[in-house]
């Protein structure tokens, strides 16, 4: 029996992914037959983990207040075999501070305190998702996490579109160099990728932004997940592969639908 999930997922419904429309929403059929409307808690285009006919997983909700009976977790995808994707993107934040709680990285050394969604930034404007402080060398460290579901093969890429608050997040994380160890950490969502890269098709701009970073004393932590409906555990960093990746037309699978297992 599983005994070391970082986060259990609540018991899941399985079903068929009909179709995602507006960002929030999705069709999926159950097993029984009921086709139902969930949230979709990811606000990004979901590149390659988004194909109707798949197989999906959700979650139920008996609270009166929510417009929407389920939530979308997870989907299935075949590019390196039958695999877990996490869908829903409010969950990495949460597990990472699990792991933080646990020191499952260490990678980050020793600390004293974790603190979550602290100003920093130009005229403290934004926001960055962890602060630990309490290290020997008595600089604190900033951790930055972006959720990863993009690949291609066993290479897991970020980011799967453009993004101007992630060049933003760079720019404002390496500005802290010296006197701080900012750190980006990437949520590798799926457990079948071992090496991670820029997503430089999506966003060539982030990816030299994110190169120049890391030249300057930016460290970044690729961090392997594995999925499943019963529970999310750590596996390990990835490979940071650094090299520029060549445009790739990806080809979105085509998948006929059928019925729910």
């Amino acid at each position: 029996m599983q005994t070391d999930w970082i986060y259990p997922y609540p018991p899941l419904l399985s079903g068929v992914l009909v179709r995602r429309y507006k960002r929030f929403f999705a069709d999926i059929e159950l097993e029984s037959g009921e086709i139902v409307t969930a949230h979709c808690p990811n606000t990004g285009p979901m590149t390659g983990v988004n194909c109707p006919g798949s197989r999906v997983m959700v979650s139920p909700s008996n609270n009166p207040k929510r417009s929407l009976a389920y939530t979308w977790e997870l989907i299935e995808v075949n590019d390196n075999g039958p695999t877990w994707v996490g869908v829903n993107t409010a969950l990495p934040n949460r597990i990472v501070r699990s792991a933080l709680e646990a020191r499952l990285f260490p990678q980050l050394g020793s600390y004293q305190q974790i603190r979550g969604e602290v100003p920093y930034g130009q005229d403290q404007k934004s926001r960055v998702d962890f602060l630990l402080t309490g290290a020997a060398d008595g600089r604190p460290v900033y951790i930055e996490v972006k959720n990863t579901t993009w690949a291609l093969g066993d290479l897991a890429l970020f980011p799967d579109t453009v993004t101007e608050r992630g060049q933003k997040h760079l720019r404002e994380l390496t500005a802290l160099l010296p006197q701080a160890r900012p750190v980006m950490l990437y949520f590798i969502n799926r457990g079948d990728c071992t090496r991670f890269s820029p997503g430089d098709r999506a966003d060539p701009v982030y990816g030299q932004l994110l190169r120049g970073a890391i030249a300057q004393g930016l460290e970044v932590l690729p961090c392997r997940f594995e999925i499943s409906p019963a529970g999310i555990r750590y596996l390990g960093l990835a490979e940071l592969c650094l090299e520029t990746t060549q445009p790739i037309e990806v080809q979105t699978p085509k998948s006929k639908r059928r019925k729910a297992p």
